[in-house]
């Protein structure tokens, strides 16, 4: 399938929640207002359910049960918030993806959003973008396989989607890989522009005219969170390590595991809500 007929394939692209569009617009914003966005996670009575169930889950350690989106921004802040807002559109969007093994991927995507979180703090850039960058890099994943399954089945037998070559294998069969398919799925829910370049350049954030600082963190992020699954030890993790890319934003091995990945625990709250 061309990669124009599967962005145009109505049952692969979910259609992103209106209430969640108007909620990223608000939180990207410079200042945005903790009033607006209760206001909006309210307007959605399913948003606000899978919101509330996030709030008052053992990670958080509320001192109280929160029985509103009013409560829910003022206690946990806006960067839970915008977390938990994320986990609940996404986990209502993808269900039963065939031949995807969802809490793994959403695992994986967690870890990858807590990482890129991680990077960005480190490179001064803004860490909220990053983290829902990180989130979503990997989506186009799932709507290649809603969308092609029989096309799919073979491709995760050889190189399966978490392997470090898949975006090579994808564009090798296809001609395209997870990352422009994303790209034109975050660009239909009408996401922030450099959000769009940011996962349309993931795979190469700095060759040609490219030089994308938030796609290299979602790089280095991914390649993180793709070794973690893998479980590999610290030769893997050496001959593994995009060095160039860490390089290029003045990153190196050791800055990239320098924080423990039990500090990144919220991904295991949200993992178990999500997908």
């Amino acid at each position: 399938m061309e990669l124009e007929a599967l962005l145009n394939y109505p049952r692969a692209l979910p259609a992103m929640p209106r209430a969640v569009s108007d909620l990223l617009v608000e939180m990207n914003r410079e200042d945005p207002s903790p009033k607006r966005v209760s206001e909006l996670i309210g307007r959605d009575p399913a948003l606000t359910t899978r919101v509330l169930r996030l709030s008052n889950s053992a990670f958080f350690r509320v001192s109280r049960k929160i029985g509103s989106s009013d409560e829910a921004v003022a206690l946990l802040g806006m960067t839970h918030v915008r977390s938990l807002v994320m986990a609940a559109a996404l986990g209502g969007s993808f269900k039963n993806v065939p031949g995807i093994d969802l809490k793994q991927f959403w695992r994986y995507s967690l870890r990858a959003a807590e990482i890129a979180r991680s990077l960005s703090e480190t490179l001064r850039q803004n860490q909220s973008g990053a983290f829902t960058a990180g989130l979503i890099h990997a989506i186009g994943i799932l709507v290649m396989h809603i969308a092609m399954p029989d096309r799919m089945a073979p491709l995760d037998l050889a190189t399966p989607p978490l392997d470090f070559n898949r975006a090579a294998a994808e564009k090798a069969a296809l001609g395209y890989s997870y990352a422009e398919v994303g790209a034109g799925l975050v660009e239909r829910w009408q996401f922030p522009v450099e959000m769009v370049s940011a996962l349309t350049n993931q795979i190469a954030p700095f060759e040609g005219e490219n030089y994308d600082p938030l796609a290299g963190v979602l790089h280095l992020a991914s390649w993180r969170a793709r070794a973690e699954e893998l479980q590999l030890d610290d030769n893997g993790l050496a001959a593994t390590f995009p060095d160039m890319v860490g390089l290029t934003l003045g990153l190196d091995l050791d800055s990239v595991l320098g924080k423990d990945p039990s500090e990144w625990s919220i991904s295991q709250a949200l993992g178990a809500f999500i997908g």
